[in-house]
């Protein structure tokens, strides 16, 4: 059984009734039909997922704006986030690029190219592997993602800020549950 009021959703479940104290929103409507039209089938799973999409969605365009005021695209920022946080002297292979975004090799050399015609990267031979290139940051390249970080990670701050910190703790600790399973099952 499944009742929509002003301020909770409650699902009737085998063994247990869930409440939530929040203002039902459009990912509660959706799983309150699906009860009521399939109630043979568990969808509660989309109360999880459903929201990881529709904030994906929501926070995105945020991100971008914040990226774009720095003349970046999100690729370009992932990219020169990744040499940054890796430390001086800001290299690494492209491999280690490529495991890191999770991309195809094409798609990373593409990005490459496009942020050493920027002027933000180059390319350097491996010392220890002739066969491997090295992708380095530029003092341009590092001055962009110096400049961008502050605005980004303030950005992300104002977006969480309705959460406490207990909030943040426990939703890091379930998401880094859920991606670690979903991992897992994708290898």
């Amino acid at each position: 059984m499944v009742r929509l009021t002003n301020s909770c959703l409650y699902v009737k479940r085998p063994r247990r009734l869930v409440s939530s104290s929040m203002e039902p929103d459009h990912v509660d409507m959706i799983v309150s039909q699906w009860h009521e039209q399939r109630p043979d089938v568990d969808v509660s799973g989309m109360a999880i997922i459903g929201r990881i999409s529709r904030l994906e969605r929501m926070i995105r365009p945020r991100l971008n704006a914040t990226f774009a005021r720095h003349g970046l695209e999100s690729w370009e920022f992932d990219v020169l986030a990744t040499l940054r946080r890796s430390g001086p002297p800001f290299r690494l292979s492209a491999g280690q690029l490529l495991r890191s975004m999770m991309i195809t090799s094409g798609t990373m050399t593409n990005r490459i190219d496009r942020l050493e015609e920027r002027g933000f990267i180059r390319r350097q031979p491996d010392p220890d592997d002739r066969r491997a290139v090295l992708v380095e940051l530029t003092k341009s390249g590092l001055a962009k993602i110096d400049a961008a970080l502050p605005d980004h990670a303030a950005n992300e701050q104002r977006i969480i800020e309705a959460l406490s910190s207990r909030d943040r703790d426990t939703l890091v600790r379930l998401l880094r549950k859920l991606h670690h399973t979903v991992e897992k099952g994708a290898e």
